[in-house]
């Protein structure tokens, strides 16, 4: 039986601490909020529903103070918006004494790399790995007091340790629970694979008018139409270009669909086709709020890394700096500079050799 911490009690963390309960592992769950752990206290567990995997799952102790929580674990799951994983690692870095493992679900673009580094800077001796997933590898959703509904499971999930030769204990460690769990050469593989940055703050933008007059409509099948596809097909071929520069090989939007989800689809279909005939995208609506994390958490911890990082390894990204800017245009901030920067990450100055050291 493994021991299990995991960090927030939203829609991914209640479906991972419900799944991995009832995998057999021992389940603890922290969040910062009483009020998220309320009726997981009552019920003393999680109801998880879905064809995949469904029954009451009991969860040890459900706390919102994190020495407690993360008390003799063996493995840490974040399940927290990027924007949250700064302050989880500077909450979490006096305790991780005991060679813990800390995955990331996702870590979108540099999550690792931003949470080691927060977390020696303030615990210099603290025992850990890090690693983070490409992407959340459930669609779930909360479904009620104490109850998450699993909708999908991803088929493939890259999965990367910081420092890289960690990566097949991590691998080892999560693949009784979720075998879809594949070692990525690094964390600059799992975090340019992070296919949200192509998926989320564009078409958001483009579709901005719609969104703000609150209209109804499917995100991806809706909302990415064959025009906005071009975008995101642009956006992906910097996003490619950066993977070729720095010597790691990522699968481009098209493949990734077609991995994780498991339709064929032919080479000579475009990205609008592409999305189109996926099964797990119906049904999902757009947002309605302007400030939508699409845009809030996906520019500052996707897009912006990316074209951090770009300009580490001399790509050029016109068209992922324009919809940064665009963005810091609608929300009248500045996303780049809050946003996982060079500097932020602890690279300003490096290298390209001395980034792929560091991760390696």
């Amino acid at each position: 039986m493994t021991n299990v911490t995991v960090v927030a009690a939203g829609n991914g963390g209640a479906a991972i601490a419900a799944w991995l309960s009832l995998k057999g592992c021992k389940v603890k769950i922290y969040d910062k909020f009483e009020s998220q752990l309320a009726e997981i206290k009552k019920t003393g567990g999680i109801l998880l529903r879905g064809h995949y995997l469904s029954g009451f799952a009991p969860i040890t102790k459900a706390t919102t103070n994190i020495e407690e929580a993360l008390e003799d674990s063996e493995l840490i799951m974040v399940v927290t918006p990027a924007f949250a994983h700064a302050e989880i690692a500077r909450l979490c870095a006096p305790y991780l004494i005991h060679d813990q493992i800390v995955v990331l679900n996702p870590g979108r673009t540099g999550g690792a790399i931003e949470f080691n580094k927060t977390v020696k800077e303030i615990n210099p001796e603290a025992s850990f790995t890090v690693a983070e997933a490409q992407s959340l590898i459930f669609a779930c959703r909360i479904t009620g007091p104490a109850e998450v509904t699993i909708y999908e499971v991803k088929r493939k999930m890259a999965v990367a340790a910081m420092p890289a030769s960690e990566t097949q204990r991590v691998v080892s460690k999560l693949n009784p629970y979720f075998p879809q769990f594949t070692a990525a050469k690094n964390v600059l593989e799992t975090s340019l694979a992070n296919i949200g940055a192509i998926f989320h703050p564009a078409p958001t933008i483009l579709n901005i008018a719609r969104i703000e007059a609150k209209k109804t409509f499917e995100y991806y099948r809706e909302g990415i139409s064959p025009c906005v596809a071009e975008v995101l097909e642009e956006l992906d071929k910097e996003r490619l270009e950066l993977a070729k520069r720095i010597g790691i090989n990522i699968p481009d939007a098209k493949s990734w669909l077609q991995d994780v989800y498991g339709i064929p689809i032919a080479p000579s279909e475009s990205l609008y086709e592409a999305i189109q005939k996926q099964k797990a995208y119906r049904g999902i609506l757009a947002p309605k709020d302007p400030f939508a994390r699409y845009i809030t958490e996906d520019v500052p911890m996707s897009l912006v890394p990316l074209s951090e990082l770009s300009k580490a390894f001399d790509v050029k990204t016109p068209v992922m700096d324009s919809i940064i800017c665009i963005a810091n245009a609608l929300h009248k901030c500045d996303y780049r500079s809050i946003g996982r920067n060079l500097k932020t990450l602890g690279l300003e100055g490096k290298t390209k050799e001395q980034i792929i050291d560091l991760v390696s």
